[in-house]
């Protein structure tokens, strides 16, 4: 077990050296360290989006789509707009705002890293209205401004240079292979749990802004509760927290309500004034002439 110590103590050593850029992400203030360059992840991103939309079929209900579309583009010039005013200027170019609706009947939703949004038709029976769908497409936009998916690029490849380097440790040490497949399986075991948190906590994260980029938009924050005691009613998925990389429905709930407060504070409602039409009538007088008799 010293031998497994030490191992595990080398590695986490490695992994708290590991070069790479120091961000911050918007809203919640938390600082990341990503290892691959803005560049890599949309490169590969584009591809994999358009792998995705060679197979997949889009929806053929015009309103539904139409409907996805003006939500995503109005939570998308929300967002513009505050990274615009809060010195985030140059993480606007990493955006291409794409949103679509395919036939499938998941209840799912998901975003690749520069803002290309997939929306499962089986997520709307859910959702319900706008302000429901806002809530789901808010928390997706919110992955891609976190750059979620760099940074769990930036964990894996920080991991396996960490077991690269603490099996050269290990045979330096003159350990046998037996020893050294233990102490591997037991940190892949370590980093796996691990991971799982690291997953749910920027699903918590996603919440936290998703919630704030729905009341920038002008979409009431508050349906976000009722929206989630919904998907915990549809949901049949009963694993353990600890082995999940979502949050519970329950843990989820609770810290919506938690955020409810700042979110409303970001909340003005868009009031739509319909355009006055008037219509101007032509009066045409008619002249009436008595004939002399």
């Amino acid at each position: 077990m010293k031998a497994i110590r030490f191992f595990l103590v080398s590695m986490t050593a490695v992994l708290l050296t590991a070069c790479g850029t120091t961000s911050t992400v918007p809203i919640t203030g938390r600082q990341q360290t990503l290892m691959v360059s803005d560049g890599e992840v949309l490169s590969l991103a584009s591809q994999q989006y358009q792998e995705f939309m060679k197979s997949a079929k889009l929806s053929t209900n015009a309103t539904n789509s139409a409907m996805v579309k003006q939500v995503g583009q109005r939570l998308a010039s929300a967002v513009t707009n505050y990274l615009n005013s809060n010195g985030l200027s140059a993480e606007v170019k990493n955006f291409s705002w794409e949103f679509n609706l395919v036939q499938d009947n998941q209840v799912n939703a998901w975003c690749m890293p520069g803002g290309k949004i997939v929306v499962y038709e089986g997520l709307l029976p859910v959702t319900q209205n706008e302000a429901s769908l806002a809530i789901v497409l808010g928390h997706e936009i919110a992955h891609a401004v976190a750059k979620h998916s760099a940074e769990q690029l930036s964990t894996q490849m920080r991991q396996q240079q960490g077991l690269q380097i603490g099996t050269a440790i290990a045979g330096a040490m003159g350990m046998g292979q037996n020893t050294q497949s233990i102490i591997q399986t037991v940190a892949a075991l370590n980093f796996n749990f691990g991971n799982l948190k690291y997953s749910r906590n920027h699903e918590s994260e996603a919440d936290h802004m998703g919630l704030i980029f729905a009341a920038m938009a002008g979409y009431d924050p508050q349906v976000a509760v009722s929206f989630w005691q919904r998907m915990s009613s549809a949901s049949t998925n009963q694993t353990a927290e600890f082995l999940s990389d979502h949050p519970s429905d329950a843990t989820r709930i609770k810290q919506i309500q938690g955020w409810m407060p700042e979110a409303l504070k970001y909340y003005k409602p868009v009031t739509t004034t319909a355009a006055k039409t008037t219509t101007a009538k032509k009066t045409t007088t008619t002249k009436k002439t008595t004939k002399k008799k």
